[in-house]
């Protein structure tokens, strides 16, 4: 799913790049009136020069074509929402913070290394499905319920095979490479070859104020994260999502007390579906970013996912140790060997190891996926040292690129912290905010939601005598919950001014705004007494 106006945007800069050639003479027309400002603004004489006095235009430079490749490049990023504004809330989050986007993109990946190893302990049927499965609904706000035995059954439950079917075939919808993607790659590719290169041939002195030199690193960071992007193959797309798992859902089967049935003719609920809709109002808020399915979300999805993968991998593991003694989900059947022909060995699984009552499916996996205690804590296991490793990632890349850029600034004459190096610092520096800011948010969402359901009713209903030597931990857990929510919504309104704020400096930078006495002396940096000439 694209954005109508990110289509716009490409469309008016091969737009732009097209006219500017076929209208040339009416271009350098422009120039030589002034109608672009006076000074270096990219005229140039007979040989290419460029020239002070814009009267004596003979040609043009291309140098602010720079900016093109890279608002094309962002049209390659995943999106999905239903909603448009939900759309361009990602995009706005993704050029306000890079470090946000690089974070969720290396926890990413690190999540999909973390579930296969952690999974790859256990032997049972539709294991490597259900890890196939799990990592592709990263995107989405997963949820995970046992009631019933639904979990069980589904696992356990020689019928519910062509669920895991029917699921990988409906969520194999990837956006991947396109040709479009690969041409806005390489076009930014090339466009930064070519400003490297004029920083060892061209005079940068002379075009400091409108050179793409430094710029081009500053945005540097969107190149890895769109090919990171386009790597991993996100399932992100809202209602291709909800209708593959609708979809299996409709084949899944449960156990009963005499024979398996199909699980919508005996109940409405599932044993993974997939929340859009809550019914507490107040949760719908406090977990807003996570039920949003653009890939940048997935700092708000991390925990929650985690949590509902914990269910499903303790479930596997409680059918895996049976299944390693030959224990049959139905005692009074003896286990049944079947060969397996690929290895030769009689150890594949038989169906009618595989079913049984409703009681012998729960008994045969009989950890609580809500017991906390069982689970260990309601983090999951590894959660921080992941977030450490993603922070770092996310850190290297953002300030490899901006830090890279800050530096060619700051060391050009004027040397020194000025108007455009002061500009590229803090735009790095409110990035690192904003994804400090909904980092906090998202573990405090967690910590919230995750707590008792006695406390999350004292939070929507007043108390009543008998709940209330409960109140100051209610109180605490509703502090928590504002926290989060106006961290948030803090950290979303950083996150526009930044991203408004990077393209004014770039705009500011190549229409020589910046060419001027106070920026040139670095005043920031050498003080009010420094001057320029």
């Amino acid at each position: 799913m694209r954005c109508s106006w990110l289509f716009f945007i490409v469309f008016s800069s091969l737009h732009f790049t097209s006219t500017g050639a076929t209208n040339f003479e009416e271009c350098l027309k422009s120039v030589k009136n002034g109608d672009w400002g006076k000074g270096k603004v990219g005229a140039t004489d007979i040989q290419g020069k460029v020239i002070d006095d814009v009267s004596q235009a003979r040609g043009l430079t291309y140098k602010l074509s720079w900016l093109l490749p890279w608002l094309a490049l962002v049209s390659q990023l995943p999106f999905g929402p239903r909603d448009t504004l939900d759309n361009l809330e990602s995009v706005v989050l993704t050029v306000g913070s890079p470090m946000l986007a690089a974070y969720s993109l290396a926890l990413t990946v690190l999540n999909g290394r973390w579930i296969a190893r952690r999974f790859s302990k256990h032997n049972y049927p539709n294991i490597q499905n259900a890890i196939r499965v799990l990592s592709s609904l990263q995107q989405v706000p997963l949820r995970v319920t046992n009631e019933g035995a639904l979990l069980a059954s589904l696992i356990v439950l020689p019928q519910n095979d062509e669920w895991w079917r029917v699921l990988i075939e409906w969520l194999d919808h990837p956006h991947t490479w396109s040709i479009s993607a690969v041409t806005s790659i390489a076009w930014v590719v090339i466009a930064y070859i070519f400003t490297v290169i004029d920083s060892f041939t061209g005079d940068l002195a002379a075009a400091i104020n409108a050179n793409g030199q430094g710029v081009g690193s500053l945005w540097l960071w969107l190149l890895p994260i769109v090919i990171g992007w386009l790597q991993i193959s996100p399932k992100c797309d809202e209602v291709r999502v909800s209708t593959a798992v609708e979809k299996a859902n409709e084949v899944a089967y449960t156990a009963t007390d005499t024979h398996p049935v199909l699980v919508r003719e005996l109940t409405g609920e599932r044993a993974i579906h997939l929340a859009f809709g809550e019914e507490d109002d107040k949760d719908d808020v406090l977990r807003r970013d996570e039920r949003i399915t653009a890939p940048i979300y997935n700092y708000a999805r991390f925990l929650p996912w985690v949590q509902a993968v914990e269910k499903v991998y303790g479930t596997f593991g409680a059918a895996s140790e049976r299944y390693h003694h030959h224990e049959s989900v139905d005692p009074g059947i003896g286990w049944v060997a079947m060969g397996d022909r690929i290895s030769g060995r009689w150890s594949k699984l038989h169906e009618r190891n595989r079913v049984g009552s409703v009681t012998q499916v729960a008994d045969y996996c009989p950890i609580d996926p809500h017991n906390q205690h069982t689970f260990g804590s309601r983090w999951g296991p590894n959660v921080f040292s992941r977030i450490a490793v993603a922070s770092a990632l996310a850190f290297m890349l953002q300030w490899g690129t901006v830090g890279a850029a800050f530096i060619v600034v700051y060391y050009t004459p004027t040397t020194g912290l000025g108007c455009r190096s002061a500009s590229y610092l803090l735009f790095g520096t409110l990035s690192t905010i904003v994804w400090f800011m909904l980092l906090i948010s998202s573990i405090l969402a967690h910590y919230v939601s995750t707590s008792s359901p006695s406390s999350a009713y004292m939070r929507i209903k007043p108390l009543n005598p008998q709940q209330s030597r409960r109140q100051p931990y209610a109180l605490r857990l509703s502090m928590a919950r504002h926290l989060a929510i106006h961290l948030r919504r803090l950290a979303k309104v950083l996150a526009a001014l930044n991203a408004l704020w990077i393209l004014t400096t770039c705009f500011f930078q190549f229409t020589n705004f910046f060419d001027r006495c106070y920026c040139n002396s670095s005043v920031f940096g050498r003080g009010q007494t420094y001057y320029c000439q």
